[in-house]
């Protein structure tokens, strides 16, 4: 059963159509990893889902509910409720900087009122604990090393208990040394079937961990399956090309 349906997906930044056609489904507990060449829609495609970019064509469903449906988006309240089922994990982090670690985790749930006190700060204790950060609870990000960030980045995401995580190149503004901390807690994840969409360069982790790889080019997916089927047996020529490359 499909979680999430993205079906004609379509959207242009004025004559450029970044987006052309997207379909893909996501099952629950899938690992989706989405690569390819850099400027090929992978974050745009990401970023509709949570309606940081509104498509200009297209249908995205999340858990039933729909984000927009033939190009018309939902009312506000729905697109609400359709957002709170996935949290996202940026490029850079995107910490406040005025706020300790433990204030970043808890400061969403605090506004949304829906829960204790007590509940909240159970439960970030409960997550830098799992991310291995428990030290760092009262410090602030510009002490912390972009592993580390990154890792908050995560836990800070799952304090609000989304059924979907979404990752939009988690890795790629870390050094090589840091890059393998971050990904061990996504791995952690996988193995605890959290349903996840991955934007990456690291096919290593794609191909280690997801059970689905979609190849994004020019705005479009042009082929998606099985990782050991994808990467070992490509089908389309650009996929050949693109692996031949990254690969090496």
């Amino acid at each position: 059963m499909a979680i999430i349906e993205i079906h004609n997906l379509k959207k242009s930044f004025g004559p450029l159509e970044v987006l052309k056609n997207i379909t893909f489904n996501v099952n629950k507990n899938d690992v989706v990893a989405v690569i390819g060449p850099s400027g090929s829609g992978k974050s745009t495609m990401l970023r509709s889902l949570v309606h940081l970019e509104e498509v200009n064509g297209g249908t995205i469903c999340v858990a039933g509910d729909y984000l927009v449906k033939d190009g018309v988006y939902s009312k506000p309240q729905e697109i609400k409720k359709v957002n709170s089922k996935m949290g996202m994990v940026f490029q850079h982090f995107d910490l406040f900087p005025h706020l300790t670690v433990k204030e970043n985790l808890e400061l969403a749930p605090r506004l949304t009122k829906r829960e204790s006190v007590t509940a909240i700060q159970q439960r970030s204790a409960e997550l830098l604990a799992k991310i291995g950060l428990s030290d760092k609870a009262t410090v602030y990000p510009s002490k912390l090393s972009g592993g580390q960030k990154q890792r908050v980045a995560i836990a800070r995401a799952l304090m609000m208990n989304p059924e979907i995580l979404l990752f939009d190149e988690p890795t790629s503004a870390l050094d090589p040394e840091l890059t393998g901390e971050v990904l061990e807690v996504m791995k952690d994840l996988a193995k605890e079937h959290m349903t996840m969409i991955v934007v990456t360069h690291e096919m290593g982790f794609a191909q280690e961990v997801a059970n689905q790889a979609v190849f994004m080019d020019g705005g479009e997916i042009v082929e998606a399956g099985h990782p050991s089927e994808l990467f070992t047996n490509p089908k389309h020529d650009r996929t050949r090309a693109f692996l031949n490359r990254t690969l090496k």
